[in-house]
């Protein structure tokens, strides 16, 4: 073969084998296209696109009156697309210094120069979805809004907003572990209503198409097949802030006084055992009472002598004896098997009627009245107590109710000496509300009903569903002990342990307690000191029961563990608060107190300008005020006048009452509210509740003191 025909030989084949070569290319992609197009577009829309879950906003958690306990407050994340084919160049330049002085002069995080550097760098690089801001305000999303370029939109100014929820306590700390709380990721734990009604105020979720970027950062789409999400609901719960704001200061107060550990207070309407103040404080590493952990729900702890009231009834129900029986406490002390029971008063009581037992809550006529009657069949006593639903839960919603415990005939732990400690006090556990409830049951006719924190479920201020009043047991007695039990309790006030609480307004009945602390290694005493719990529990008005109250306040350490002396103060605080605050309860209460107080009467308003007031007309005054606090609520207590903080929220109806009109136009029109006021003087009411969530526009009437 010639060197030609070689050459045009090795050229053919060449030729063919490329011509072969792409023949086979063409029909692969002829193949991929005509016959796995579709599951290959399909394959790089799941890569790049995506359906991302939109959270709804959570329900706010609401007071009785509608104002705010929990809500989430609206944060942003700020980024810009500036790939958008809707952005001018030219426009971005023109005005990129201008933009850079205002987000710096908004954010103050950073020099204008830094600013612009920045954005000029991303938008060189056609950063579509380049950060801005993170956690930034609402006032100051609606502010940047107007900036330049950002003021062009979506797409023409390449403004993408993200919005996020931020959970807040609108009232800081007050009944902030019976709320509870949520998780970084917006999700609630168990604590609290947050946690028992996180179904209702979680809402429903979303659906929105997202694209991803990249460095794996997706942005959202505009698409015709997005899902709004739904928001959750509102819970409505039965607490009263004000109540309740008296009951934690009144608290903190004895706490501090008698350099406690903890404390509780918790106030329940006797009719519908809706809870109206519930207060848990412990004192932290620093030294600084908190709303730690719900004592209130949590703490099984023995009770001591507010157990007598239940004691004594199971045995006027099983006609053991009645209160005008006598028993003998001897000189005050009572020997059972080694285990010695004393009264507290050297040389004790002598002889004295069952109702008198109670009064002064004789450890050893309780003792006695119940050896003798109930020694040689305990079981009777246990089972009576039983049936009085006074060894199961309350089954709240809220979670972490601790177990009540009272022993019985053959446990483990039963002895000789059960029967008579269980008289007054020891060898059972149940938690401050579980007792609180039996004795709420006491002031209701006998009617035991459950306690109750939430009363309704409203959706964009409609309501949606109300919880009813639930019965637990319809008689924890007969009506004759009910009345033997009435007389025992409000003779503890009049003539026993508690005359301390006695005023000339209204009654109250109740029951003080003293119990030590066991400890689960070391029994009741730890290095020869003993621990106390001091408690009160009762009702009020005690002619016509409207409230119950208990009171625990747990190791009092000043050598004052009484619960007369520590936990009835508080008692009387929230029983006077509520009562001043009541008219169907009283109608002369008001006049009298307005007529004690000798200090003179201020409005409600601006605190440097209120202090100024008072130091010009040489006015003692009283401040608990933090730097942060701009607005005050003032009262007279004695001959000081007493200077609060009062909250003012963004975006909420501020609290206008007892203000002027001035100070009250000030702080409604900064909401975007319009005001329309009648009469002159000060504002007695306002059709808006406070707290409420405030709407640009919406009308506000106030009705002022005079016309």
């Amino acid at each position: 073969m010639s060197l030609k025909k070689d050459i045009v030989w090795r050229v053919a084949v060449i030729y063919l084998g490329m011509l072969l070569l792409g023949i086979l290319i063409l029909g692969r992609i002829m193949y991929l296209q005509m016959v796995q197009g579709n599951k290959y577009t399909e394959l790089s829309a799941e890569q790049t696109l995506h359906d991302f879950n939109i959270q709804p906003n959570r329900g706010d958690i609401l007071a009785t009156d509608g104002r705010l306990l929990s809500s989430s407050v609206p944060y942003y994340e700020i980024r810009l697309d500036l790939k958008s084919n809707a952005l001018d160049p030219e426009v971005f330049r023109k005005n990129l210094d201008s933009l850079s002085m205002r987000l710096s002069a908004l954010f103050g995080d950073k020099p204008s120069w830094q600013y612009k550097k920045e954005l000029l760098s991303a938008f060189r690089k056609k950063n579509r979805y380049y950060l801005l801001k993170r956690n930034v305000t609402y006032r100051q999303m609606k502010k940047l809004k107007t900036f330049p370029v950002f003021r062009l939109g979506r797409y023409k100014g390449g403004l993408i907003i993200i919005q996020t929820n931020k959970r807040i306590l609108p009232q800081r700390e007050l009944a902030a572990r019976t709320i509870g709380y949520i998780n970084g990721d917006d999700r609630p734990n168990v604590v609290g209503i947050e946690g028992a009604y996180d179904e209702a105020l979680r809402g429903q979720e979303g659906v929105r198409l997202m694209q991803k970027l990249s460095g794996n950062v997706w942005m959202p789409l505009k698409d015709g097949n997005e899902v709004e999400p739904k928001d959750g609901f509102d819970v409505v719960t039965t607490i009263d802030i004000d109540i309740q704001d008296v009951a934690e200061n009144s608290l903190r107060r004895q706490l501090i006084q008698n350099n406690a550990d903890h404390g509780t207070v918790i106030l329940m309407e006797v009719k519908t055992g809706d809870v109206k103040a519930i207060a848990n404080l412990e004192r932290d590493k620093e030294g600084n009472y908190r709303e730690l952990y719900n004592f209130a729900i949590g703490e099984s702890i023995e009770p001591g002598s507010t157990f007598k009231l239940p004691v004594l009834v199971a045995g006027l129900e099983d006609g053991a004896f009645s209160i005008d029986d006598t028993v003998d406490t001897d000189h005050g002390k009572i020997k059972f098997y080694d285990k010695v029971i004393r009264d507290t008063k050297v040389g004790g009581y002598g002889k004295i009627t069952v109702k008198r037992v109670l009064e002064v809550s004789s450890n050893v006529g309780m003792s006695k009245l119940i050896m003798d009657h109930y020694a040689d069949h305990p079981r009777e006593l246990i089972d009576r107590l039983y049936s009085m639903r006074l060894n199961k839960k309350l089954g709240i919603e809220i979670r972490g109710e601790g177990i009540p415990m009272i022993r019985y005939p053959g446990d483990k732990y039963w002895s000789g000496i059960s029967l008579a400690m269980i008289s007054h006090g020891y060898e059972v556990r149940m938690t401050p509300l579980q007792i609180l409830t039996f004795y709420n049951a006491i002031a209701n006719d006998g009617v035991m009903v459950k306690p109750r924190f939430v009363k309704a479920l409203k959706y964009h201020g409609r309501t949606e569903k109300k919880y009813g009043v639930e019965v637990l047991n319809p008689s924890v007695c007969s009506k004759s002990t009910l009345e033997k039990a009435h007389k025992m309790l409000e003779g503890v006030v009049e003539n026993g342990t508690a005359k301390n609480l006695r005023n000339n307004v209204y009654k109250i009945a109740g029951k003080t307690g003293t119990a030590q602390i066991a400890n689960e290694k070391y029994g009741y005493r730890i290095n020869h000191k003993i621990s106390y719990v001091a408690s009160f529990v009762g009702y009020f008005p005690a002619d016509d029961p409207k409230y119950s109250c208990i009171v625990v306040v747990s190791a009092p350490s000043n050598s004052v563990y009484y619960g007369n002396l520590v936990a009835g103060p508080v008692f009387r605080e929230v029983a006077d608060k509520v009562y001043a605050s009541s008219p169907d309860m009283q109608r002369d209460y008001l006049a009298y107190a307005d007529h004690a107080n000798s200090a003179p009467y201020s409005k409600n308003g601006y605190l440097p300008e209120t202090e100024y007031v008072f130091k010009k007309m040489g006015v003692p005054y009283t401040r608990v005020m933090q730097e942060e606090d701009d607005w005050t609520r003032v009262s007279s207590k004695d001959s000081v006048v007493d200077v609060r903080p009062l909250k003012v929220n963004d975006f909420m109806v501020p609290n206008v009452k007892g203000m002027g009109l001035k100070d009250a136009l000030f702080l409604l029109e900064k909401e975007g509210l319009r005001v329309i006021a009648n009469g002159w003087g000060t504002v007695k009411e306002q059709s808006l509740p406070p707290g409420t969530r405030a709407r640009k526009g919406m009308e506000i009437y106030l009705e002022m003191s005079l016309k």
